[in-house]
C-alpha cells in the first residue's frame, strides 16, 4: 500500500509506506518495546527538564545556561537527574495508557471522519490526530500527575540558593518514597492530585496542538518535497513519471522536521498554563497566604508581580528545546516501535 503525499495532478508522485494502525499491532511486544524505548529516551532529555522547573520556580530569571552551572558546580552530574528514578517508575504504565489511547482514538475518530462524515483525507487525519492527542493526555495524567508532583518536587532541591536562584515555598526531601510519605501526611491523595485540573487544561490542549500541527506539517512537508521534483522534472531534470519511494532515513527526516515544528506551534500556545501547573505541584504553603496551598489565581498574582507576563514564559527556551528534541525522537522512535510490532512486519517494513 502506497500514500500520494503530493497533491497535484503531476506524475511525480511521492508514494509512503502505509501507516500501522491499530489493528495491525501486536499488542504485547507494542507496550513491552515501548516501555523499553521510551525509558532510554526520557533518560537522555531528562535534563533539560530539571532545568525548566527550576526556572518556572524562581523569584528572579536566570539563565538556563547559568543555571546549568550552577548546578554542575554544586551538584555534579547528579544534579540533572533528581526525581529521575521516581519519574521513571511513572514512564512505563503512562506510556503504555498514553499509546493505546493514542491509537484507538486516532483509528476510531478517522474512521468516522472519513467514511460516515466525508472529511476529506487531510482534514480527517488533523481531526483523528487532536481528537487522539487529548484522549491519550487525559488518560496519561492519571498516572503522570502524581509522579510528577513527586519528581518535580526532588528537582527543584538543590543547587545552591543565592540570590539570583532562590525558589520559595520548598520543603526538603530525602528521595521519592520519602516525599510521597510527606505529601501524603500533609495533604493525603489529593495532594498528589495536585495541579491535575490544570495539567489537563495544559496537556490535552497541547497535545491536540501538537498532533494536529504535526499531521499538517507531515502533509505540507511533503507536498512542497512533490512540487519540488515535479519542477525538476519540468527541467528534464528529473527521472520521468516513475514517481518516487523515499527510503526510512528520508521518512524519518521529514517526521523529525514536522515533529519539531508542530512542538514550537504547541510550546507557545501552552507555555504559561505549563508554568503555573509546575508552581501549584511545587510550591507548599511557605510561599502562600496563611500557610495554605497556593490557587491558580494567586499563582497568577506571584508571577505578574515577580515579573510581568514575562514571568508566565520563563523556562520557554527549555521547553521548546525539550518539547522539539523530544517530540522529534520520540516521533521517530515511535513510528519505528510500531513498525517493529507489526503482526506482519515484511509487508509494513521501511524501505
Amino acid at each position: 500500500m502506497s500514500l500520494s503525499a503530493a497533491e497535484d495532478d503531476s506524475a511525480s508522485e511521492i508514494h509512503l509506506p502505509a501507516d500501522v494502525d491499530w489493528e495491525m499491532l501486536d499488542k504485547s511486544k507494542f507496550f513491552f518495546l515501548g516501555a523499553a524505548l521510551f525509558s532510554g529516551v526520557s533518560g537522555v532529555l531528562y535534563p533539560i527538564v530539571v532545568l525548566k522547573t527550576r526556572q518556572q520556580v524562581m523569584l528572579n530569571d536566570a539563565s538556563c545556561f547559568k543555571m546549568a552551572a550552577s548546578i554542575f558546580r554544586t551538584e555534579g552530574c547528579r544534579g540533572f537527574y533528581r526525581g529521575f528514578g521516581t519519574s521513571l517508575m511513572g514512564t512505563i504504565p503512562a506510556r503504555a495508557l498514553y499509546m493505546g489511547a493514542l491509537e484507538v482514538t486516532k483509528s476510531n475518530v478517522g474512521n468516522v471522519a472519513s467514511n460516515k462524515l466525508g472529511f476529506s483525507e487531510a482534514s480527517a487525519s488533523a481531526v483523528a490526530n487532536a481528537a487522539a492527542g487529548v484522549s491519550a493526555a487525559m488518560a496519561a495524567q492519571m498516572v503522570w500527575t502524581p509522579i510528577d508532583v513527586v519528581s518535580q518536587r526532588l528537582m527543584v532541591q538543590g543547587g545552591g540558593c543565592d540570590s539570583s536562584s532562590c525558589a520559595v515555598g520548598l520543603k526538603k526531601y530525602n528521595g521519592g518514597i520519602d516525599a510521597f510519605r510527606k505529601i501524603i501526611y500533609a495533604d493525603g491523595v489529593r495532594g498528589l492530585y495536585r495541579g491535575f485540573g490544570i495539567s489537563i487544561l495544559t496537556y490535552a490542549p497541547s497535545n491536540a496542538v501538537w498532533w494536529a500541527s504535526y499531521s499538517i506539517a507531515h502533509r505540507v512537508i511533503w507536498s512542497c518535497i512533490g512540487c519540488y521534483r515535479c519542477k525538476k522534472n519540468e527541467n528534464g531534470n528529473g527521472n520521468g513519471g516513475s514517481g518516487y519511494r523515499p527510503d526510512g532515513k528520508a521518512v524519518m527526516a521529514v517526521q523529525g522536521l514536522s515533529a519539531a515544528m508542530a512542538s514550537g506551534a504547541s510550546a507557545l500556545v501552552t507555555m504559561p498554563l505549563d508554568t503555573i501547573k509546575t508552581r501549584l505541584q511545587v510550591l507548599d504553603g511557605e510561599g502562600s497566604v496563611r500557610g495554605r496551598s497556593p490557587t491558580i489565581l494567586q499563582t497568577v498574582r506571584d508571577l505578574v508581580k515577580e515579573g510581568g507576563l514575562g514571568a508566565c514564559y520563563r523556562g520557554l527556551g527549555p521547553r521548546w528545546a525539550s518539547m522539539a528534541m523530544s517530540a522529534t525522537t520520540m516521533i521517530t522512535t515511535y513510528e519505528f516501535l510500531k513498525r517493529l510490532s507489526t503482526k506482519n512486519q515484511e509487508s509494513y517494513a521501511l524501505s
